[in-house]
């Protein structure tokens, strides 16, 4: 009998040792598993730490800058900062279709552009406020100027508006050739020819739309 019992005992033991050891390389096996989705886990998030650097660096206008690029982006936010304010009126006041679709385009081009001149300036450890008074800047409109265009509704706010839009993106268009003739950051620079492509053909634009109102 205690000949039974004890192979028994033995046999339970030996069946515990074994279940034992299948548990150990089962929890081995898994962690390796784990340990390898832990790896590729931490690579992706190495990848996006550091393509997220790449990516900010794109906004922040990395490379060389002058002092053209910061006045260009300094002076630049407040004449976009204008048109939008300018482009808000047309909402209940403006009648041509034209009109509308411009102001439109206006406000999806040059609202994205602050931001990214903002990000430019915080980057290169300068202040977004110009030296000079916006009143100073080719094509501002003044205070009285703003509130003529609010008084005014439907064709004789398109033609109010058109007028006015043209001495603005003219005065953004000087301004842009000037960082083309004299910036030396390849973003700004970039930007530059950006606001001289599309806001030449915006004036353009204006000047047909004034023609036929």
């Amino acid at each position: 009998m205690r000949a039974f019992t004890n192979r028994t005992t033995r046999k339970l033991a030996l069946a515990a040792a074994l279940t034992g050891a299948g548990l150990l390389l089962t929890a081995c096996g898994t962690d390796d598993g784990m340990s390898g989705m832990d790896h590729g886990g931490m690579s992706a998030s190495s990848s996006a730490t550091v393509s997220a650097p790449a990516a900010a660096g794109g906004d922040t206008a990395p490379g060389d800058f002058d002092d053209a690029d910061v006045m260009f982006a300094q002076m630049m936010i407040p004449h976009h900062q204008q048109a939008l304010e300018m482009a808000k009126l047309a909402d209940g006041r403006a009648e041509d279709p034209e009109v509308k679709k411009l102001v439109t385009a206006i406000e999806q081009a040059q609202d994205p552009e602050i931001q990214k001149m903002k990000t430019w300036l915080k980057g290169w450890g300068k202040p977004e406020a110009p030296a000079m008074n916006h009143g100073g800047m080719a094509g501002m409109m003044s205070e009285q100027d703003m509130k003529d265009l609010a008084a005014t509704k439907g064709k004789a706010f398109d033609r109010k508006f058109a007028e006015l839009m043209i001495a603005h993106h003219e005065g953004a268009v000087g301004m842009a050739k000037d960082e083309q003739q004299s910036g030396s950051n390849a973003a700004a620079k970039k930007l530059a020819d950006d606001v001289v492509r599309t806001q030449s053909a915006e004036v353009a634009q204006l000047k047909k739309i004034l023609d036929r109102l």
